[in-house]
């Protein structure tokens, strides 16, 4: 396969670029934001990776703001994969950290509550359901187009680690970041790599 040790594909994780919500810090799960100006160009600028390397097999989130990341990024064609959709966030959905956390101080999208949203547990599971979908799909080269906290959660899912694991993995808007392995086990190979302005 793809790193000489038969262990199994490399996965490049994309997130999508910048929305007027993301811009603001705003939760935004299955809200259907397109990108703004910034995050076109943004996304533009990812067209670099698409170019430099051919790709087996992209997914990308049903998402309008993940689509319109791949097209213009080049990473197409893809198939819409369901199962890359943000995490739900319920009643949360829109609101800043600081707005949640006026109602609730301790609250972490990681250890909740998760009010009307997914659980951890949940994103979890997709997560996990992805990542076996890729290892045994045969393709050397997977793309996955998507979004911030899912990403996370997917890279955890990656590396056999807990959800929660992904509150140390920061990933902006427009970066990419690459699974891998080393000697035959799962690792991040590279994380949070922005794009070149």
């Amino acid at each position: 396969m793809a790193d000489g040790s038969g262990a199994g594909p490399r996965v490049w994780l994309v997130r999508h670029g910048q929305t007027e919500w993301s811009r603001d810090g705003r939760h935004t799960g299955r809200t259907d934001l397109e990108l703004t100006e910034e995050g076109r160009d943004q996304a533009r600028q990812l067209a670099g990776l698409a170019s430099g390397l051919d790709f087996d097999l992209v997914l990308c989130s049903p998402r309008r703001r993940a689509a319109q990341t791949a097209e213009l990024a080049g990473f197409t064609p893809f198939e819409v994969c369901e199962d890359l959709q943000e995490w739900d966030y319920g009643r949360f959905e829109g609101l800043t950290t600081p707005e949640i956390r006026a109602d609730n101080p301790d609250w972490s999208i990681w250890s909740g509550p998760w009010d009307g949203g997914e659980t951890a547990g949940d994103v979890g599971q997709r997560a996990s359901r992805l990542v076996e979908r890729v290892r045994v799909s045969g393709a050397a080269r997977v793309v996955l187009v998507g979004h911030g906290h899912f990403s996370r959660v997917t890279a955890t899912a990656w590396v056999g680690a807990p959800v929660d694991t992904g509150r140390w993995l920061e990933f902006d808007t427009a970066s990419w970041s690459e699974l891998g392995w080393d000697r035959g086990v799962a690792v991040l190979t590279h994380w949070n790599v922005p794009v070149s302005p």
